[in-house]
């Protein structure tokens, strides 16, 4: 739940509400980076860190500034914040994913972690986050089954060994992180919205089709947050 002045800055001042939700958004997105965008795993793991300390420091950057200013207006918890920058450590490990079990519980963290902080921020019921954590799992699943392909042309694997080689086949395998049932939501609906993403991806990827966002996405997507506040 939001803190009161969390609380008080969702209510009354939206505009600073929507670019701490940013900033938790474009987190999630500089974390992914230590992965894509080093070359080894002790650059990933400074980056990691400067990510860790930016938490507690404020800092001048398009990102931490707004990130810090949330978690001291009590918008983004940095306990939240903290898990999935570790989280993010397993990606560095040369040695990938020994089995699936590791692999869930990295998505869980890192993907999840984030769908949990976002639920947070958005005021949902603590009985709530352990639902979009699987969200945020499984729709973390979707991206990186949907990344595969580009990640192995580049030399990089992330999903686990036990996993099979093919994509279809992988999806299927992997696709057991089970989505929850649909439910209304409150006003943390927007976090939990990915699960119809998810699912179609995962449909579509165990299938052996091809993935490309168009009208069915967000028509699904609007159908999805129609019948949850029905």
């Amino acid at each position: 739940m939001l803190s009161a002045i969390g609380e008080f800055a969702r209510r009354h001042d939206p505009d600073r509400f929507l670019c701490a939700l940013f900033a938790l958004i474009a987190y999630h997105h500089e974390l992914g980076r230590a992965y894509d965008a080093t070359t080894n795993p002790l650059a990933g793991a400074i980056r990691l860190q400067w990510w860790r300390d930016a938490l507690d420091e404020p800092r001048r950057h398009e990102v931490a500034t707004p990130l810090h200013n949330a978690i001291t207006a009590g918008l983004l918890d940095r306990a939240d914040l903290l898990a999935m920058a570790d989280a993010r450590e397993a990606e560095l490990d040369e040695d990938g994913f020994a089995s699936a079990a590791p692999f869930a519980a990295y998505l869980r963290g890192a993907h999840g972690g984030f769908a949990v902080a976002a639920g947070r921020m958005l005021g949902a019921e603590p009985a709530e986050l352990p639902i979009l954590e699987a969200i945020g799992a499984a729709h973390g699943l979707a991206l990186l089954l949907r990344a595969a392909p580009a990640m192995a042309a580049r030399g990089r694997r992330l999903l686990p060994h036990d996993a099979p080689a093919e994509l279809p086949q992988a999806a299927r395998a992997l696709a057991g992180i089970a989505l929850p049932a649909r439910r209304r939501w409150g006003t943390a609906l927007p976090a939990a919205l990915p699960a119809v993403l998810a699912r179609r991806d995962l449909r579509c990827l165990a299938a052996g089709h091809a993935i490309a966002r168009g009208l069915g996405d967000r028509v699904a997507v609007i159908f999805a947050a129609m019948r949850s506040r029905a």
